[in-house]
């Protein structure tokens, strides 16, 4: 089974070509560019869209917007190519990059996105625990002070790599029908 797996929910959008879980090409990137990043891997593979067995795209947590990219793409893909899709969590696939961590993902607002929900960071009980991922890094001084370990801002496994969705894709099926994870209610409102 050939699997284009991307990831578009935090700064750094990832995206890698697996075949029966060997990674034949990763890339990241920014969100935008996600769909030359996908065609880029297939290039370098000798391979074509229509060689695509299935999709899996992270749905968050993270950036609404980036979110919506992803979820956009796969969807786009998916009708163009009659593709199934699985969706993924963001976090999940940051754990899966980095076994036995906490996966924590900046959620702005002075809040970070972990498995339970989205919290204040000054909130977390992290004493004796890894951090990885945005929230990690963008709260290093708050969480080392709580007694956490946060590995340097540069190693990889602060970035959910799209060979870990990939690798957690299950159950595939319509890309319509794959949700968002936002974990809390949106910024914007409709005017009354």
């Amino acid at each position: 089974m050939l699997i284009l797996a991307f990831d578009t929910a935090t700064d750094v959008a990832t995206s890698a070509l697996v075949r029966e879980g060997e990674v034949l090409g990763e890339r990241t990137g920014r969100a935008v560019s996600v769909l030359a990043d996908a065609d880029e891997l297939l290039r370098a593979a000798a391979l074509t869209p229509g060689d695509l067995d299935l999709l899996a795209v992270g749905v968050g947590p993270g950036s609404f917007t980036g979110v919506r990219i992803g979820l956009a793409a796969a969807r786009g893909l998916a009708l163009a190519l009659d593709l199934p899709a699985a969706g993924v969590s963001t976090l999940d696939a940051l754990a899966a990059g980095a076994p036995g961590a906490l996966p924590v993902i900046d959620a702005r607002r002075s809040e970070v996105f972990v498995p339970d929900g989205a919290a204040a960071p000054a909130t977390l009980d992290v004493a004796g625990a890894t951090l990885v991922g945005s929230g990690a890094v963008r709260y290093r001084d708050v969480f080392e002070a709580a007694g956490a370990v946060v590995p340097p801002d540069d190693d990889e496994r602060h970035i959910p790599r799209a060979r870990f969705h990939a690798q957690l894709a299950r159950d595939p099926g319509p890309a319509e029908l794959v949700e968002p994870l936002y974990v809390r209610a949106p910024d914007a409102k409709v005017p009354a």
